[in-house]
């Protein structure tokens, strides 16, 4: 049924897009051959929308004076991109955002037909044009346009209408793009960017009309055979004039604190010091995106315009082999939900993140943490189904630096702690990972919590403040009492078996609990060894059974 375009569709069309970048993200890394073909055009369009989700998360929790509007949340998303965006092809989202959010926010707020979004869809792509100080054909502003346009040319009632029309002639654009530029008819791809804007389209359509987002929705004729970084011909050689930007060339991005009026001359200052320029932004805040061969005058540039901040300057070919090499092997990063068993895994030599309910971690903290551990092989713990994507992010952030990651798939803090539990760095990466992603495997795990609202579940329906007893992410038992609820959780868990069961209490649960449930593995599971943990974590009780 299709929705409304309010401030809920505009989160929700977030949060899809975010969740369908992080699906696609490695695809479209994979195809990524213009302009630089370093593979990071999926990874950069994921850091983007990951920034705008937050924005929009911290304003919702916000006290506010009244209901936002599909403008105040479109500005909040496009501002949380703005100030997040990554790479060229994020930095041009970045800006579609903004173009849609400037065109949202001066509609009617009566007007709830398809016109407003028709016009965002226009402001979007013609305010991504100009903030390409080159534009090229075949690419993600190609995309954009053609999306535009068939928005302008569907007759429409709703603006699920619209969103549909968009996202349609943006696959077809998508489609033509290896007829348009030869770096791409080369590798037998499509434009990676143009690929993430239709995920995002996608994502738009989903929110309006109330489906579920395609599982399959476009992408690539192939992968690039034979491509590599800096060698001739690539698509990375650059503009005349800007010799050596790819081999050896720089990414310089940064936040600009500036006037307007600043911005034309920052812009002819760095379209001759390099190549991919975008600058987008406005209203005294701009996100400067540039590649060239000479990072420090680009930055100074910046301190001539205004004040830049957040600068992040990455080489854009591949580090030599051994270079800048972390002294350490291997090493584990865990991220856990408390600090007591945060401090358990640091205890056991991994790099602990503790994780904030009201703010889990995001791809940058994670991507920290990898740092922290100074390694040259790192295996990440996420030990929380939500941090699959972001944890995915951040590896291969790091890979691109030099480290070997890999991200074992636990969805459970218990299941962290079996997978680091047998983790040996005598052996090698591959047979350690395969040992450690066994053992989480073979981890079923269970959690008691408190219900915050009435809601269905698989087992029915649930109340504010009943005790919830969830199996591998699932409701399987209701009750009122926490000790009760523990109990037929443990006995429904320990019914396939097991040899050892791990307790994690959280901060307020009595010990008097784990006494209880060990009794209860003793009399009826002979065998089976029990372990206990006071772990400080928000959900009462913790449960693994190995």
């Amino acid at each position: 049924m299709p929705q409304p375009l309010d401030a809920a569709a505009v989160r929700r069309w977030c949060r899809i897009a975010l969740d369908t970048l992080g699906r696609d993200r490695a695809e479209i890394d994979a195809i990524n051959v213009f302009p630089v073909p370093d593979a990071d055009t999926g990874t950069n369009l994921y850091l983007t929308m990951e920034s705008a989700d937050r924005a929009l998360t911290a304003a919702a929790q916000e006290p506010g004076t009244g209901t936002p509007g599909p403008g105040d949340a479109a500005r909040t998303m496009a501002h949380g991109a703005l100030i997040g965006a990554r790479g060229n092809s994020g930095t041009i989202l970045a800006q579609l955002l903004r173009g849609m959010a400037q065109e949202l926010a001066a509609a009617p707020a009566d007007d709830t037909g398809p016109e407003p979004l028709r016009r965002a869809l226009r402001r979007a792509a013609t305010s991504a044009y100009e903030a390409v100080s080159h534009p090229v054909e075949g690419t993600m502003l190609t995309v954009a346009a053609a999306a535009a346009d068939a928005a302008d040319r569907a007759p429409a009632r709703h603006p699920a209408d619209i969103a549909a029309a968009a996202c349609a002639g943006a696959r077809t654009a998508l489609a033509a793009t290896p007829g348009q530029l030869d770096a791409l008819a080369r590798a037998q791809v499509v434009d990676a960017g143009g690929s993430g804007l239709v995920t995002v389209l996608d994502a738009l359509d989903a929110a309006l009309s109330g489906r579920a987002p395609d599982t399959l929705p476009h992408h690539g004729l192939g992968r690039p055979a034979g491509h590599r970084r800096g060698t001739p011909g690539d698509p990375a050689a650059g503009h005349p004039g800007h010799e050596g930007c790819a081999g050896g060339g720089y990414e310089v991005i940064y936040l600009l604190d500036a006037r307007d009026d600043a911005v034309p001359a920052l812009r002819r200052t760095l379209d001759a010091l390099g190549d991919s320029l975008v600058i987008v932004g406005g209203d005294g805040l701009w996100n400067v995106h540039v590649h060239t061969s000479r990072p420090g005058p680009a930055v100074e540039a910046g301190i001539e315009a205004g004040r830049p901040h957040r600068i992040s300057i990455t080489q854009l070919t591949a580090a030599a082999p051994g270079t800048a090499a972390p002294a350490a092997d291997r090493a584990v990063v865990c991220v856990m939900p408390g600090d007591g068993l945060a401090a358990l895994c640091a205890e056991a030599g991994a790099t602990a993140l503790t994780a904030d309910p009201a703010r889990p971690p995001a791809t940058d903290d994670l991507a920290a943490a990898i740092d922290r551990a100074g390694s040259r092989e790192i295996v990440l713990l996420p030990n929380d189904g939500a941090l699959w994507h972001a944890s995915a992010a951040a590896a291969e952030q790091a890979r691109q630096r030099g480290v070997r990651v890999a991200v074992i798939p636990t969805r459970s803090p218990v299941q962290g702690l079996a997978a680091l539990a047998v983790h040996a760095a005598e052996r090698r990466f591959d047979e350690d990972v395969v040992a450690m992603t066994s053992a989480a495997g073979a981890t079923r795990f269970g959690e008691v919590t408190v219900a915050e609202r009435e809601s269905w579940t698989t087992v029915g329906i649930c109340q504010a403040g009943d005790v919830l007893g969830l199996i591998d992410g699932d409701v399987a038992v209701i009750g009122s009492a926490t000790e009760d609820v523990a109990a037929d959780l443990l006995t429904r868990m320990l019914s396939a078996g097991g040899e050892l069961v791990t307790l994690v209490l959280g901060d307020d649960t009595p010990a008097a609990l784990a006494d209880r449930l060990e009794r209860q593995v003793r009399r009826g599971h002979l065998g089976v060894d029990t372990v206990v943990y006071r772990g400080r974590q928000a959900a009462p009780l913790l449960i693994g059974v190995e």
